[in-house]
This record gives structure tokens, sequence and C-alpha cells, in this order.
């Protein structure tokens, strides 16, 4: 994951900001699909903003043999005994871990982590998500989390985060480019950022009168925010950028079920974790709608199954 840019910090420490939306101004890093990497010079800015995330594809799509879709669970002498994801449901890059432990059947359980207290993880210097306890040892950052524990069960080797297959080649492709086109998304307008932000505050750990406040002073406070990243990243139509993104994605499919070809590789898992907290958002289904996406999508949910999770 990558960092909250500083455009972020000076939006909400603006005079005209500030005053509006002092209340949710700790909450926004993970609604801009920012990264759990941050470096030890940007720590006093993240300490000042706390995160959030913005929020699968119905049942069409091509048919494909059961075999093909079967999930890919480790030898049972590889799995570990105890992991736990702490997480906020919201996150992308957290859903992206979890596509990873759900295709491979990995059993795990979840800890919500409250996004103004954190309190869920002050055992941690790490204070990001998603952060992955497995057999007691932390794992920080979605694309280590998934290196580390590729390695550390799974029978097949995962390639070196220096190498570029093309298998890295499009992980490194959702973390450095398609996480960047969401944001304007999924805040185009203050009609889509409410509805991003019922999203995030359903399905987060928040009390009531912090849902009530988030909600609306979020909401607004990211509908700006989002502008200034639309210049930051040279966007100038929202949904001509997701559309892109879209058809650049089933174009490298070229013609396969899967990027992995018959079954999905850790790319498919990567593209498909991130994109599905705003499938059924307004974004998600004028995206779905609008390109070719769609079936690759449907594939995905049926490959991936049901959540591994273990519920408590």
């Amino acid at each position: 994951m990558r960092r909250v840019p500083s455009i972020l910090f000076r939006t909400l420490t603006s005079p005209r900001v500030a005053t509006s939306f002092s209340v949710p101004n700790r909450l926004l890093q993970a609604a801009l699909y920012r990264s759990a990497a941050a470096r030890s010079h940007r720590r006093r800015f993240s300490s000042l903003l706390g995160p959030l995330a913005a929020a699968s594809l119905g049942v069409a799509g091509a048919l494909v043999s059961q075999e093909v879709l079967a999930k890919e669970p480790p030898p049972p002498e590889a799995l570990p005994n105890d992991v736990v994801l702490y997480q906020f449901e919201a996150c992308p890059f957290c859903n992206k871990v979890k596509a990873f432990l759900d295709y491979y059947d990995i059993p795990y359980k979840i800890v919500e982590v409250n996004p103004l207290s954190k309190k869920e993880i002050k055992w941690s210097e790490y204070q990001k998500v998603p952060i992955l306890m497995v057999d007691g040892e932390q794992l920080n950052d979605s694309s280590v989390i998934i290196d580390k524990l590729g390695h550390k069960i799974l029978s097949k080797k995962i390639v070196d985060s220096t190498s570029e297959d093309e298998e890295t080649k499009w992980r490194r492709w959702v973390d450095n480019h398609l996480v960047h086109v969401l944001s304007p998304n999924i805040y185009r307008n203050t009609s889509e950022a409410l509805e991003s932000f019922e999203y995030i505050t359903s399905n987060g750990n928040f009390s009531y009168l912090e849902k009530f406040s988030v909600k609306y002073a979020g909401a607004a406070a990211m509908y700006f925010v989002s502008k200034k990243l639309k210049k930051k990243y040279n966007i100038t139509d929202e949904r001509a950028a997701l559309y892109e993104a879209a058809e650049t994605w089933v174009d490298a499919l070229d013609g396969r079920e899967f990027l992995g070809g018959s079954k999905p590789n850790l790319a498919d898992l990567a593209v498909f974790g991130v994109l599905k907290p705003i499938r059924y958002l307004r974004s998600g289904k004028d995206m779905v709608e609008h390109t070719r996406i769609g079936e690759w999508y449907a594939r995905m949910e049926s490959a991936v199954g049901e959540p591994s999770r273990i519920k408590a």
C-alpha cells in the first residue's frame, strides 16, 4: 500500500476545511486507498489522519468447469494454526489479502479496527491495516503479506518482488495505477460521496455518533479532496479513467479466463480484491455496465468462492 498524499493534509488543515470537518480529519487516510508502508518522516503526518476506505458482481459470467473454478487449498500440513487479520471492512488492500486467504482456503479470524481509536492495534508499533498475525508472527502491508504468506505455506514459489514477470507487473499496476483512479470516482459528486461513506460507516467499527459525523463531514471533505487528486494524477474524466483501467486489465487477459490461465494468479486476486469494495457502488456498477470486465469479475467470484473466515 502507499502513503497518503500531502495534498490531503493541506486540504484538511486549510482554514476553510479544518473548521467544517475537524471531526473526521483523522478518518480519511484509508479512503484514499493509500499504503500502509509509511516511512519514518511521514509518521508525524500519519498520526494526524486516521484511515478509512471506500466500499461483487452478480451471477452473470462465462460458463467454466467446476474444476477450473475449484479453490486451491495448500497441503494440510502447510496450513498455519492461527491466522488473524486486523482490518477495515471497506479497505481495498484488506480485501486484497482476504481474496488471497479465501481463494487458498486458509482459515482466518477478523478483528475489525476502529479507525478513530485504533485500540485493537494499540499493541503494534505499526499502526496501519492490514496487519496479519500468522502463528504469532506479524506481517504488514498487503503485497508483503501475500508474498511472505505465499512463500510460507504454498507449495509453489512466488516470484520475488524485484523480478518483472507478467504476474508481478500487473500486481504493481494495481498498487501504482488502479488504486489512484478509484477515489476520484467514488467521490465524484456529493451523492456518490455520501453513498461511499454510507458503505464505510455501515461496515466499519464506529459508534453511533462517529457514524453520523463521519458520514456527512467525511463525504463533504473527500468530495473536495477528490478534485485535487484528479489534478495530482492528471485525471480529466474520472469515469473514463476507470473504464480505461478496466479495459486495460481485460486486454492483459488476452482471451484467457484469468491472467493465470485456467486459474487465477496473484495479479487476478489483487485486481479482484481492490475492486470488490466498490462493486455495488455507483462507480462499480457503471464500470461493469460500460466495460468488458464483468465476465472476468464473475469468474473471479466463483473461483474465490465463500470466505474461509472463522466467525466468532
